[in-house]
């Protein structure tokens, strides 16, 4: 059904989820337990990794998976610049240095070959965190052969891309690590949760101890860590949203694909989609050429329609991290044009109709 106002997110909450929540209210155990083991072990398996720790938001599951590696002071991490800056801050919270690789100007990545560059000048890089911006896979196989050719580790950062596939396999089974967020506006939700997944036994036993103050059992801890513990609710409710996560998924590729039918004669760029990576459309984000990026999202919003600008700043360019002086043209270059437009799944036919039909609209009469 069509409303007046169509919003740029929504999570998908609804009997189901209520009905698990009152299920741990009645159990009694609504702190860490077994719901959030289950989660854990279910989320991992979703995504074909051998271990899952679940976290408080994926800002922690970042910072309890670099820590977990071994990442920390006398180490430098390369990330990209565009991106929330949780990416950037999980690196510093462990003492490490952490410099910026600009992007592919097609996927907005991290950009592979001018990694290649920099690795082959010789530059210090002890872990670099790709991200799965808007749903989209990093060219993880180019990477991986990157971080086994100059011995780095290498983290999934996949808060936005819950099921995106490279080359038929889940992101989150990729390098030594992979993080996740479950914030109300990604593809699932706990409400607020993060998760890491690794394929290495020892990383998830170190990540699970930090999460937890450092707990080996009981009172006793090993080392000086943190309360990043997920919920037995907010386990709860991710545990039926992943059941749901494939019709989430599907709706959004829909909406996605009715988006790009709409704009196909516009000069707005759609979404760039590799042939050998599936998007998952976290959103859905067009470059705004031969039209002005800010008066279309005035347009849209005069209109009713939620917009968003995912990132109007890069990170590089963030008063926390100016001081590193970094050159990063083509983020600052797809920070001043993408846009993003309502792909979510609470969209109906008609919504999606009144997305595109506006866009195209506008950009006909600006052009």
């Amino acid at each position: 059904m069509s409303s007046d106002h169509i919003a740029i997110a929504a999570p998908q909450l609804g009997a189901a989820e209520r009905d698990r929540i009152a299920a741990v209210l009645d159990s009694g155990m609504i702190a860490d337990g077994p719901e959030v083991r289950g989660f854990e072990r279910e989320f991992a398996d979703y995504c074909g990794a051998d271990h899952g720790v679940a976290t408080s938001n994926g800002t922690t599951a970042l910072h309890a998976a670099l820590h977990a590696l071994g990442v920390g002071p006398g180490d430098r991490v390369l990330t990209t610049p565009f991106t929330f800056i949780a990416t950037a801050n999980a690196v510093a919270f462990t003492g490490a240095e952490v410099g910026f690789v600009d992007i592919n100007p097609r996927t907005y990545n991290i950009d592979p070959d001018a990694l290649e560059a920099r690795l082959r000048a010789g530059e210090q890089v002890d872990a670099v965190i790709a991200v799965h911006l808007y749903g989209l896979p990093a060219d993880m196989t180019r990477l991986t052969e990157l971080a086994e050719e100059y011995d780095f580790l290498l983290v999934e950062d996949a808060a936005q891309a819950h099921g995106a596939e490279v080359e038929g396999r889940r992101v989150g089974s990729f390098g030594d690590a992979a993080c996740f967020s479950f914030y109300p506006t990604k593809n699932m939700t706990t409400s607020e949760g993060g998760m890491i997944t690794t394929n290495h036994a020892d990383v998830a036993e170190r990540a699970a101890r930090f999460v937890d103050h450092g707990r080996v059992s009981g009172y006793e801890h090993a080392e000086v860590g943190h309360n990043f513990r997920m919920t037995s609710i907010a386990a709860a409710i991710g545990r039926v949203q992943l059941e749901r996560l494939p019709e989430f998924t599907r709706a959004r590729q829909a909406n996605a694909a009715a988006l790009t039918e709409y704009l196909e004669d516009s000069p707005v760029t759609t979404p760039h989609t590799p042939s050998d990576r599936t998007h998952v459309f976290h959103q859905y984000t067009v470059a705004c050429d031969g039209v002005e990026r800010d008066a279309l999202k005035s347009y849209l919003d005069a209109k009713g329609i939620a917009t968003g600008v995912y990132y109007p700043k890069p990170v590089h360019k963030q008063p926390a991290y100016e001081h590193l002086a970094v050159s990063a043209p083509v983020a600052e270059e797809a920070a001043a044009r993408v846009l993003s437009l309502p792909v979510h799944p609470g969209l109906s036919e008609a919504d999606v109709e009144r997305v595109g039909t506006a866009v195209a609209n506008y950009v006909e009469v600006a052009r």
